[in-house]
């Protein structure tokens, strides 16, 4: 018996996203609500279904999200990452699009840590000459 239901793991800057798919029609849930409910941005709607477009799968599996930490724009990204790790789950033939599109990489960027004498990352005191 094949399996069902697909996990993977996504994440950028501080948020993680623990995506499940699951045979459907295309419903996407975030944190127990709608994706029209929890992302209020047209374009983060878009950034979240790009995987799934990209391999035509858009009204073929069900996605169940929990993702937490970050900004709305951050988990947007970290849901993108993980539904592209749970499609090639589901099956390896979708792997190379999704690596062509970029959509399997982890987004390194992150927050720069504040400096000692500095006020922020690389935000000097303000210099006065007198």
């Amino acid at each position: 018996m094949a399996k069902t239901n697909f996990y993977g793991t996504g994440r950028r800057k501080k948020s993680i996203a623990r995506v499940y798919l699951v045979p459907g029609t295309g419903k996407i849930t975030i944190n127990k609500r709608d994706i029209d409910d929890y992302f209020g941005l047209e374009t983060l709607k878009v950034i979240v279904r790009q995987p799934l477009v990209a391999t035509e799968n858009a009204d073929k599996f069900d996605v169940m999200v929990n993702v937490h930490g970050g900004g709305y724009t951050g988990q947007a990204g970290a849901v993108r990452h993980g539904i592209a790790r749970a499609l090639v789950q589901a099956d390896i033939d979708y792997r190379p699009v999704l690596k062509k599109a970029g959509y399997l990489t982890r987004d390194p960027r992150m927050k720069e840590r504040k400096k000692y004498g500095l006020k922020a990352a690389r935000r000097a005191p303000q210099f006065s000459k007198r």
